[in-house]
């Protein structure tokens, strides 16, 4: 019987807050804050209606490390899940090492205005969380998250030695805009604008945007069949996971990220590129400074209220190639998730749901101390059995292929 103090009341945060209110079992006190009370009370609603539990809605400047504090002292949480915005990871962290309380995300710590992703501001804090023996858990979401525990269970089960990783996210589902955002939109197109980034051979490998400054389009791109969905182009990108797999897997000697993007979304974002609307370096209007893509983020609709009319599937999973006994293997770890069953569940579409599932087991995973530690650390890092088996029970269930059954690549 724990408190959980959820922060943030995005889509993510609202498909957090339905599931664990159907766990009473592990959660039974929930408390929801954002900056704006309104889109708590919106979700809190929406968990009485659809599930029958009263959740309790605070207001809180997630950025301001002493209101965390004075908040997190008064409501006295047994972990904290944070599903803000990535640029706040670091002040939730430093309320949670002052506190005492463990932490969980779903993404990395990004700079406001910088194209940054990686886990070493994260990590750095690990001293502080090892002082009080405290626990932070990094990237329990999907990509990251369920990817990392594919990884450890491939490690666990399939596997002696794994040699070379794809990860492979495809949305083949349909939300009726011309152009919108799944989750964040800063965050979402600072992350498919950036250069790509592979590893292979014992170092890292740059690649082009996905489009490039003449407009034109990755040369890095290529087929995948995905179950469920069926062939679909995709293209390489770099994503945070990556870095923590480098080091939990030493024998590693590729591993990759690739994403699918339709037609009407490349060419949406071609053009905001051309006219300057991605910029994320401030500039001047009219007395003002402003940064382009927070006014673009302003314009695009709200990633939650897209759920309504999604239809389609994504499908998403880890493709491995190692040894067994001594002889090659090929194996592939997936999932399939349909946006109208998601909605019909808990008012989310399938992106916020495949994020926000995962970060309710995993906080589960820490309160029943299925997964222990002091410091921080990466899901890939703990028993991924436990976890795996709670995907099948919460909604997210997982399919392997193995050998002649797995798509190439």
């Amino acid at each position: 019987m724990s408190k959980v103090l959820i922060i943030g009341a995005g889509g993510v945060g609202s498909v957090v807050a339905h599931k664990c209110a159907q766990v009473p079992e592990v959660f039974s006190e929930i408390v929801l804050a954002s900056r704006t009370v309104s889109k708590c009370q919106k979700i809190a609603d929406s968990v009485l209606e659809k599930i029958g539990r009263k959740i309790e809605v605070r207001e809180i400047d997630a950025m301001n490390v002493s209101d965390l504090v004075k908040l997190i002292q008064e409501i006295k949480p047994n972990i904290i899940i944070n599903v803000a915005l990535p640029g706040q990871d670091l002040a939730i962290m430093a309320a949670c090492a002052e506190t005492g309380v463990p932490y969980l995300d779903t993404a990395n710590y990004e700079p406001p205005h910088r194209a940054e992703f990686r886990y070493e501001w994260q990590w750095g804090m690990n001293p502080l969380f090892k002082y009080k023996n405290n626990q932070a858990v990094l990237g329990c979401g999907f990509d990251p998250g369920v990817t990392g525990v594919f990884c450890a269970y491939a490690k666990k089960h399939l596997f002696d030695k794994i040699y070379n990783i794809d990860i492979v996210d495809c949305n083949a589902g349909n939300h009726g805009h011309a152009f919108a955002t799944n989750f964040d939109p800063a965050t979402n197109i600072r992350e498919v604008t950036q250069v790509g980034r592979y590893f292979e051979n014992g170092k890292w490998v740059e690649t082009a945007p996905i489009i490039n400054k003449d407009g034109s389009r990755q040369d890095f791109r290529q087929t995948f069949d995905f179950p469920g969905a069926g062939p679909k182009e995709m293209f390489l990108i770099y994503h945070e996971e990556l870095q923590s797999l480098v080091d939990y897997l030493p024998e590693l000697k590729r591993i990759r990220f690739w994403m699918t993007f339709g037609e009407q979304y490349l060419t949406h974002l071609r053009v905001l590129q051309n006219v300057g609307l991605t910029r994320i370096d401030p500039i001047n209007f009219q007395g003002k400074e402003i940064i382009p893509l927070d006014f673009l983020s302003a314009l695009l609709p709200d990633p939650a209220s897209l759920a309504k009319n999604y239809t389609g599937k994504t499908s998403i999973g880890v493709r491995f190639e190692g040894e067994k006994d001594g002889k090659p293997k090929t194996a592939f770890i997936y999932n399939i998730c349909d946006h109208a069953k998601c909605y019909k569940e808990v008012g989310s579409q399938a992106i916020s749901y495949t994020t926000g599932v995962p970060a309710m087991i995993g906080a589960k995973m820490i309160l029943t101390e299925k997964w222990k530690g002091s410091g921080v650390m990466n899901v890939e890092n703990f028993d991924p059995d436990p976890f795996m088996e709670d995907l099948n029970k919460f909604g997210l269930p997982w399919e392997i292929a193995q050998d002649e059954n797995v798509p190439k690549i």
